[in-house]
């Protein structure tokens, strides 16, 4: 069995299992028409049938081939889904003089928004497509792209993600265009974040998985700019990575003492 076939086995089961022992049955995702939100929706497919709902969010920002894109990507694997336009949401609340940071954030945070309204309206949880590389580097929005239940791709790096598209049989058209989030005409995560996932994710892999020393990652060769780049990425961005610090006054403070593990049998 390919390296893929297991992940994906893996990851199918790892859905069923995350999500069944909550008691809920349904399991609901952001469709971007974007590569990670892609390959999530086919896990969740083969996992949960039409027990999977997609939503696809599209603001005035966004471009119509991520639109053609989701389609086609629901047409060939036969998805469920729903369109819930936030344009409105944005127009009502005024963003003339945002910047496009503010623009995409708050697009994020309304799409999640959505995205948990429908959940209570399905009773089901909802699904994460944050990748390790983005995770890692802190390259997402708290409480918008980054709130979820369960996330199945958190601990595969981009450059892992396109193979795993692949093997799913992510159409071309997802897999082969350039990784955006679609927050704004034109935005680019590869342009924003400086480099390419492939450059990213060799020096990541080496500092966080083989943790590799900065001095040892210079010393291979890596750019300078790119290494503490990373590293410093990686450490400013560590609140995002964690539910919110709470100053400890009692003998039992929650997440200090009080911190169970997440299935204790009940």
């Amino acid at each position: 069995m390919s390296k893929y076939a297991q992940i994906s086995k893996y990851l199918i089961a790892f859905l069923k299992d995350e999500v069944e022992k909550t008691g809920l049955k349904n399991v609901v995702i952001g469709l971007s028409g974007g590569l990670d939100s892609a390959v999530v929706a086919v896990l969740a497919h083969e996992a949960f049938g039409d027990r999977l709902l997609n939503i696809k969010m599209p603001s005035q920002f966004s471009s119509q081939s991520s639109l053609d894109d989701a389609d086609e990507l629901c047409a060939k694997f036969s998805l469920m889904s729903e369109t819930r336009d936030i344009s409105k949401l944005l127009k009502a609340y005024d963003i003339e003089d945002m910047s496009p940071l503010r623009i995409g954030n708050l697009s994020s945070r309304f799409r999640m928004v959505n995205l948990f309204d429908v959940s209570a309206r399905e009773g089901a949880l909802v699904l994460g497509t944050s990748n390790k590389s983005e995770l890692m580097l802190g390259y997402g929005t708290l409480y918008g792209d980054l709130a979820s239940a369960v996330n199945p791709i958190g601990d595969l790096y981009k450059t892992e993600v396109f193979e795993l598209a692949r093997y799913l049989g992510v159409p071309d058209s997802i897999v082969n265009k350039a990784p955006s989030a679609d927050l704004w005409e034109g935005q680019s995560d590869e342009t924003e974040l400086g480099y390419t996932y492939a450059k990213l994710d060799a020096v990541l892999r080496r500092y966080v998985e083989e943790r590799a020393s900065q001095q040892e990652l210079l010393d291979e060769g890596f750019e300078k700019e790119l290494v503490d780049l990373i590293i410093k990425k990686i450490y400013h961005n560590q609140f995002k990575r964690r539910m919110p610090l709470i100053a400890k006054l009692s003998s039992r403070s929650i997440n200090h003492d009080f911190n169970y593990p997440r299935d204790i049998g009940l």
